[in-house]
């Protein structure tokens, strides 16, 4: 793939020198603190240094009052309390630390995630049915709910109060509920409008905490929101960061029974966690749950006091994500041709892919995956019943979710964010909504959107590559979206002694300006001729610790190169 490079163009110089020089770091590190909106020392300091203290206030958040007083009412009058969760695991982590905390309080609570196959997204008329058969007097829906309309106006009907905290976009709208806890709500003064379902849920927990005159007790399952807030891939900056360093801690120092069995099955160690372990290690696998099975399972080795019976569910779980690898690759493969053909018969500025076998739990990976692949907007679709379902993707330049909006007379459902969403609709309307969905994305869409961009924090010396340079680095995690490992750039680079290639794999020692460094890029073996030319390159690329018997040295991940 070719890549367009944009090194970030920073307003003030001179503050950036001031700032540099204010709290003692590079230049090209000052460069990285603007790019990410830090431009005064008190902000840097926070950035450091994150505080419990910099959390907003959960009673910001409309109707925060409401949900506090009526879920403490039924923990006090020993009324049933249903929680019912989505199956990823932002909704299972959300409803993991809700469920422990009531409990922990004295509540009476049950909870409740559905079939993804069965009942698909959102509050389910099944999951009403539940709650009012075992007695329940109310309902608190986590990372669902915002567009469940239907079946929340039933419970209504039979009589179940409902609180909603979530943290997605409303339709047109609003459903009739107790209260609905929601910083994107219109009308919410929240300040901070971009926490995951688990840091929603966080808040409600704190506010209950500070009310029945514990204020710190909901600090304890930071842990939950960490997971949450990397796998849903939030944006990890302001409010959110602060949430996120001090989960890490908790992962990291003393993580719980139903945590430490799961860390224990991927192989992690403790002390050394951090944000791309979720991603690719533990996240993968709470969400094999849901995806291949029953996601109730999460939920049990999440809130496993026995870290040998976490452990045993995180085994099977693994093996459910292994079975989930096979359906991902074999859909996948399927996939591109189709995408390509589109491609080329249509010249298309979006995917629309329909496949009735697609099993249902994996076409949100695959969709990511053909937008890493083809780097347009992606709608992978399979047959539910008598529907198709589905999953959307996007590129950073086209909001996904205010497209499926334009198209929601083609759509039975639809609901998600900017970036990603899912959506049902009938097979018949599969082609009119692609057409529609392609002109939108057509005329959205520039030629220049549809080369992805490498956007590049600063430039950089070799010579600049100190032990403290990369201690300071690392002081930019947690790392996430919005926040992602520092991208720096170098020019005049040399290969000192050769290339080896590596399947699609290159690594060679990159020289500049007297100093020499080790260097690796995957997929990058087409780029062998600019290095071995002897000529001087440009490169761009992260910087890794790499770690050989016990030794620590600094090593290029190179993310692309370039002929000078």
């Amino acid at each position: 793939m070719q890549y367009r490079w944009t090194l970030r163009k920073n307003a003030d110089e001179d503050r950036i020198h001031n700032l540099a020089k204010k709290i003692k770091i590079p230049t090209s590190l000052a460069n990285v603190l603007d790019a990410r909106g830090v431009r005064t020392v008190e902000e840097a300091e926070k950035f450091f240094k994150p505080e419990i203290s910099d959390l907003h206030d959960p009673f910001l958040m409309l109707d925060m009052d409401k949900a506090v007083d009526r879920i403490l009412k039924a923990v006090k009058d020993q009324e049933l309390i249903w929680i019912h969760g989505d199956y990823d695991v932002d909704g299972t982590s959300s409803t993991s630390m809700l469920l422990q905390f009531l409990r922990e309080i004295g509540g009476n609570i049950d909870y409740y995630i559905p079939d993804r196959f069965e009942e698909g997204y959102g509050l389910s008329f099944v999951s009403v049915n539940n709650a009012n058969k075992k007695g329940a007097k109310m309902i608190i829906t986590v990372d669902v709910g915002i567009t469940s309309i239907e079946p929340l106006g039933y419970a209504k009907e039979l009589g179940l109060d409902c609180i909603i905290c979530d943290h997605h976009e409303p339709g047109e709208e609003l459903p009739d509920v107790y209260a609905i806890v929601d910083p994107i709500r219109p009308g919410c003064p929240y300040p901070f409008k971009y926490l995951s379902a688990c840091g929603v849920t966080f808040k409600l927990i704190d506010a209950m905490s500070r009310r029945i005159d514990k204020p710190g007790f909901a600090h304890q399952y930071l842990d939950f929101v960490a997971i949450a807030s990397a796998a849903d891939m939030v944006p990890l900056v302001d409010e959110n960061r602060t949430l996120v360093h001090f989960g890490m801690e908790l992962l990291n120092k003393s993580p719980r029974p139903g945590l430490r069995g799961l860390i224990h099955c991927t192989g992690l160690k403790t002390g050394q966690i951090n944000t791309s372990n979720i991603v690719y290690s533990l996240a993968p696998l709470i969400n094999a749950a849901g995806r291949m099975g029953d996601a109730l399972r999460s939920v049990e080795m999440m809130t496993q006091k026995d870290e040998i019976a976490s452990f045993r569910i995180a085994q099977q779980l693994e093996q459910e994500n292994r079975r989930r690898r096979v359906f991902d690759e074999t859909t996948f493969d399927e996939a591109v041709p189709i995408a390509e053909k589109l491609i080329e018969d249509s010249n298309c500025k979006a995917l629309v892919l329909y496949g009735p076998h697609w099993h249902a739990g994996i076409i949100g990976i695959v969709a990511s995956r053909l937008v890493d692949r083809f780097h347009l907007p992606t709608v992978l679709l399979t047959s539910f019943g008598n529907l198709a379902k589905g999953s959307a993707r996007s590129i950073n330049s086209f909001d996904i979710h205010s497209a499926l909006k334009i198209c929601s007379e083609y759509l039975i459902e639809f609901g998600g964010h900017k970036h990603a969403a899912g959506l049902s609709l009938k097979e018949e309307n599969i082609e009119v909504f692609r057409e529609l969905f392609n002109s939108l994305a057509a005329k959205q869409i520039s030629d220049e959107m549809l080369v992805p961009e490498i956007a590049i924090d600063s430039e950089l010396k070799f010579s600049e590559l100190s032990p403290t340079f990369l201690k300071m680095l690392n002081d930019f995690a947690p790392f996430g979206f919005e926040n992602n490992k520092p991208i720096f750039m170098t020019r005049n680079v040399v290969s000192a002694n050769g290339v080896r290639l590596m399947g699609r794999n290159i690594k060679f020692r990159a020289y500049h300006s007297h100093f020499a460094i080790d260097a690796i890029g995957i997929n990058l073996a087409d780029k062998i001729k600019i290095i071995s030319s002897g000529k001087p390159f440009s490169i761009v690329y992260n910087l890794e610790l790499n770690t050989y018997n016990g030794q620590n040295s600094p090593q290029l991940y190179i993310k692309d190169i370039k002929e000078e």
